[in-house]
């Protein structure tokens, strides 16, 4: 056998995969503990909401809270500050009182320094050393806030000597976690298609969308884009664990159908994004209790089931393959990491998501 038939007739990478086909996964999911508890908790979307709401409660003896509609106390309920949205906190720091600014900018530098603490703690770890730079998704860095804590982290770390770019991740962090699911894939599943299927599974969100991969354009898939997808806030109706898969069943169909309407020609292949550490037959071993319903362990396989109730698409049979969810978001950055040997990706969202990777030649 030639080496260019082997290449064409290479497998699909195992669920949870150190190996794809272009780079390696040399760490993912890393929790490191301390004497408080998990070291990434403290560079989450929730350690940052828990930072400025420390510092609107340090103005109560003062009987105002800058941030306000009014100025004055801006509780809501429970007694606790009214939670703003990332956009109105935004507007606040762009074009708003200078106290509220001011008050805004203190909770990013107190939070640029927990990022700072953690990134030390990740690359001290054996499969983190040499890393050259760190992307930032996940819901936080689509912000402005966002952006200047990665900025300020950026900064203090290259002024104490430690060589190590933070740069936001470049798609929306949504699109982000569908788009990196092309990399899951081997190149010659793509042959003859326009597309595959895509699914982003999220402690609040599920989304599910057809990347078209214009591999013609850009045989390093850094033109893929979203097609079309759909979203579901499964976090607002709470449903089981059989209604959430047959929830997603519905999408992927529905998704299925639309392609087929629009003639783009859909690969027997879907690539899933999903939190927790994946073993290579597709179950969770840890690391899904955010998921509707209990998910981990090895009584539910989400592969396997969506596979049965999708056995084919245009009469092929349909082949899955599911990462963490960090490692999918990360891999959208792939054609454009191309530069460096070794860089990671961290995901600020609810918790903070962890991967590290090296460039494969």
């Amino acid at each position: 056998m030639s080496d260019k038939t082997a290449v064409s007739e290479a497998p699909l990478a195992e669920h949870g995969a150190s190996v794809l086909p272009q780079v390696t996964v040399d760490s993912y999911n890393a929790e490191i503990r301390d004497g408080e508890g998990f070291v990434g908790d403290r560079a989450s979307n929730t350690a940052f909401r828990e930072i400025l709401d420390g510092w609107r409660k340090r103005l109560k003896h003062l009987d105002e809270d800058p941030l306000a509609p009014d100025g004055l106390k801006g509780k809501g309920k429970n007694g606790k500050p009214e939670r703003l949205s990332k956009r109105k906190l935004d507007k606040l720091l762009a074009a708003g009182d200078p106290k509220a600014a001011g008050l805004l900018l203190s909770a990013i530098e107190d939070f640029a320094q927990e990022l700072i603490a953690v990134i030390r703690r990740f690359l001290k770890l054996k499969a983190w050393q040499g890393t050259e730079r760190i992307v930032i998704g996940g819901g936080f860095r689509d912000s402005r806030i966002g952006e200047l804590a990665i900025g300020r982290a950026e900064v203090a770390l290259k002024a104490d000597k430690i060589d190590v770019d933070l740069v936001p991740i470049r798609h929306h962090p949504d699109e982000a976690g569908l788009l990196g699911t092309v990399h899951l894939a081997p190149g010659w599943i793509f042959s003859g298609h326009d597309g595959i299927l895509a699914i982003d599974i999220g402690g609040s969100n599920i989304r599910a969308g057809v990347i078209e991969t214009n591999v013609k354009d850009s045989k390093d898939l850094s033109k893929a884009a979203v097609w079309k997808s759909e979203l579901w806030r499964h976090s607002e109706e709470k449903p089981s664990r059989t209604d959430a898969v047959e929830r997603l069943v519905k999408m992927l169909r529905d998704l299925i159908r639309e392609a087929k309407k629009g003639k783009l020609r859909l690969a027997p292949f879907v690539g899933i994004g999903c939190p927790g550490l994946i073993d290579k037959d597709g179950n969770i071993r840890r690391g899904g209790q955010n998921l509707p319903g209990n998910w981990e362990g090895k009584n539910f396989n989400l592969p396997k089931l969506l596979r049965e109730a999708i056995p084919e698409i245009d009469d092929h049979p349909i082949a899955i393959v599911m990462h963490n969810d960090a490692v999918v978001q990360g891999l959208s950055e792939v054609p454009f990491q191309r530069d460096i040997k070794h860089w990671g990706a961290l995901t600020i969202g609810t918790g903070l998501g962890n991967v590290r990777f090296t460039n494969r030649e």
